[in-house]
Parts: structure tokens; C-alpha cells; sequence
């Protein structure tokens, strides 16, 4: 049996400089499925993502998935893409079987952590304050240079890697300090700087955008005692829930939050198209 891809839509250029199309999945011009590819809003042109895989009960566990998604790779080929990517949920084995299989690896995950009603306290000697205008200059300055250099760690081309740096401080901070929903927190060890915290919005709930220790005081408990800031100013403001996103491999980090709580929501994975 042959399992091929047949649009179903013209090829879609959206405002955002994405493009998209959906397929039909056919085996012998048999309908089986759906797929829907597009181009990454965040990170390009150059990085391809498919947002939806169906396939039909009675053609699942014979390998249609598979097929088309080699196919698809063939088409994000055909627009000049690089690399390829999904987003799976929390749970979605079958789908992360497939995905492995197919030579796709973690890039980042989503975690989430429900939070009490009563804030916690910081440990003995820590205090927090407000980030100034002086110190958030400064912070945004490097930060941009920091953020390129873990997507391009990852693969992604250093020009798409800076012009998504360029452009997620411009959406999520277009006001800096002042942005609405915007917190910055420093926090104070026995009166000396040692470390900060950035919350956003996203989607509806509170994110943990940005969580620093300076490289002199890391592994003394200052990154535990940031996420305890950022979940206590989070409870202050009647929220339920606190969001992060972490990069595979960021071992530290991935422990600090599993123990704190945090669960995962959804994977990233990515292939390089050679």
C-alpha cells in the first residue's frame, strides 16, 4: 500500500511571514488522515512545525503516521526549511514513540506548578525588592545576548536565533519596566544582589519568564529561593497557577523545579533537516 499527502487548502501566507497548508493522509487515494505544517511564528522561516497529526482508528499501528510525517519533512524541505518541530502534551506516549523513532529530540518542555493559598517565605537572610530602571538596562542588554545564545546552542541559524530574541522582548516587554502585568524581583542575600526574577503573562496565567543567579553565588540555595519569590508574589496577586519553560538539558534547573512541584505540560522536540 502506497500512503501519500494530497493538500486540502492552497498554500496559506499569514501576517505574521508564517505559511501553512493542511493534507489530506491517503493511502491508495484511500483517505486516512490529516496533517497540518507550518512555519514557526517564533522561530522563522527556517524551522518548520507540524501542529496537527491525525490518523484514523482503523489506520493506526501500521505505520501511516510515520510515512507522513517523512513526507511532510519532504515538504518543509521543499520551502527551504532547515529544521522541523511538534509540540506534544503531557502523556502523549504513542506520539513521543513516533517521534523518537523518527530521530526527534527534546528542545524544551512546559511545566506547571499549582499554587497554595499561602505564600511562602523566603529563607533566613533573603530579601526581595523591585528591579530599578538602572539594573533593567543593563539586565535586557545582556539578556538578549544570553537568550540568542541558547537557541542557537540548539540549532537554530544565529540570524533567526538574534531576530527572535529582537522580537520576543518586543512583544512581551514593549514597555520595559512598565509593561502591564510585568514583575521583576531581585533578591538579597544579607543585603548584596544575588540574583533575580521575571513574570509575565502568557496565555492567561502567570510565567515565569526569566529566573538568573549570579554565576558567583550559584549552589547556595538562590535559585530555590528566586522560584519562592516568584510563587509568593504570584499568591499575592490571587493567582492559581505559575508557569516555566526549561530547556533540555538544563539539568540544575529541570531538578530544582521537579522538586518544587513542577510538572510537565508539554515537550518540544526538533529534527535537523539535512
Amino acid at each position: 500500500m502506497t500512503t501519500t499527502l494530497r493538500p486540502t487548502e492552497p498554500l496559506r501566507q499569514h501576517t505574521d511571514g508564517t505559511r501553512s497548508r493542511r493534507f489530506q493522509i491517503c493511502v491508495n487515494s484511500r483517505p486516512a488522515g490529516e496533517i497540518h505544517l507550518g512555519t514557526s511564528p517564533f522561530l522563522g522561516p527556517s524551522v518548520a512545525r507540524v501542529t496537527e497529526l491525525r490518523i484514523e482508528e482503523p489506520d493506526r499501528r501500521r505505520g501511516r503516521g510515520t510515512v507522513a510525517m517523512l513526507a511532510a519533512e519532504e515538504v518543509a524541505r521543499g520551502w527551504g526549511c532547515r529544521q522541523i518541530e511538534l509540540t506534544l502534551p503531557a502523556g502523549a506516549e504513542a506520539a513521543s514513540r513516533l517521534a523518537d523513532a523518527l530521530g526527534y529530540f527534546p528542545r524544551n518542555r512546559g511545566m506547571r506548578k499549582r499554587l497554595g493559598d499561602e505564600p511562602p517565605r523566603l529563607p533566613p537572610g533573603s530579601t526581595a525588592r523591585p528591579m530599578t530602571e538602572a539594573e533593567f538596562a543593563v539586565w535586557q542588554a545582556a539578556e538578549r545576548v544570553r537568550y540568542a545564545g541558547e537557541w542557537i546552542e540548539r540549532g537554530v541559524p544565529e540570524a533567526d536565533a538574534h531576530a527572535k530574541a529582537r522580537r520576543d522582548h518586543a512583544t512581551v516587554l514593549p514597555d520595559g519596566l512598565a509593561t502591564e502585568g510585568t514583575w521583576f524581583g531581585v533578591l538579597e542575600h544579607e543585603g548584596d544582589p544575588v540574583g533575580h526574577v521575571w513574570l509575565g503573562r502568557r496565555e492567561g496565567e502567570r510565567w515565569v519568564y526569566d529566573v538568573q543567579t549570579d554565576e558567583a553565588r550559584r549552589g547556595r540555595g538562590h535559585g530555590r529561593a528566586l522560584m519562592l519569590l516568584a510563587e509568593a508574589h504570584a499568591v499575592a496577586e490571587g493567582e492559581h497557577t505559575l508557569g516555566l519553560n526549561v530547556f533540555a538539558g538544563n539539568t540544575p534547573a529541570e531538578r530544582l523545579y521537579e522538586s518544587l512541584g513542577y510538572e510537565t505540560t508539554y515537550r518540544t522536540l526538533n529534527k535537523a533537516l539535512l
